[in-house]
């Protein structure tokens, strides 16, 4: 098993899986969605393409233990709501442990995004994977500041990241 993924973990309504092949389809509806990618500069303009190159990152991150995007499902149902995740990645030249989350969008504004980042939290400070989580998140996008700022997270500092000004939210362990 890949390192620092929540692979069959769970929340109140959420089953943690590892993402397949198989959840492509039901994944590029988010790419179809403009408002999706309208905070993030640089996605490529054909939602399929812009899948494609996701899925290769998350199925890369796999195989060199850089942590992973989970596909969330809903219990009960095996539908696919949305990822989320703990990634390593590099901000500033520094390696860090970051909460990724992406929801569906027929399924925003269900509390889903902070459910799934919530358990990642717990998880990587229960298991010691890192002292220290943050989520980058571009100054635009306040739905998902929101959902940091209700994870506990405060602005630590603002910088760019892969040609976008983002915040960079943290919180530390207890």
């Amino acid at each position: 098993m890949p390192a620092y993924v929540l692979f069959n973990e769970e929340s109140d309504r959420l089953l943690f899986k590892e993402v397949k092949p198989l959840d492509f389809e039901h994944w590029l509806p988010f790419h179809e969605e403009p408002l999706s990618s309208q905070y993030w500069s640089g996605l490529p303009n054909d939602p399929r393409v812009a899948c494609e190159e996701q899925f290769q990152r998350i199925f890369e991150r796999y195989k060199a233990n850089l942590g992973g995007l989970n596909a969330l499902f809903l219990k009960g149902t095996n539908t696919l709501v949305g990822l989320c995740g703990v990634l390593l990645q590099q901000v500033d030249g520094k390696q860090e442990f970051e909460i990724g989350y992406s929801i569906l969008p027929e399924y925003w504004r269900k509390g889903f995004a902070f459910e799934a980042a919530e358990k990642c939290k717990h998880i990587a400070f229960e298991k010691k994977w890192t002292n220290s989580l943050i989520s980058i998140i571009q100054v635009d996008n306040i739905p998902s500041q929101k959902t940091a700022l209700k994870n506990g997270m405060f602005i630590d500092f603002t910088t760019t990241y892969h040609n976008n000004t983002v915040h960079i939210y943290r919180i530390n362990a207890k």
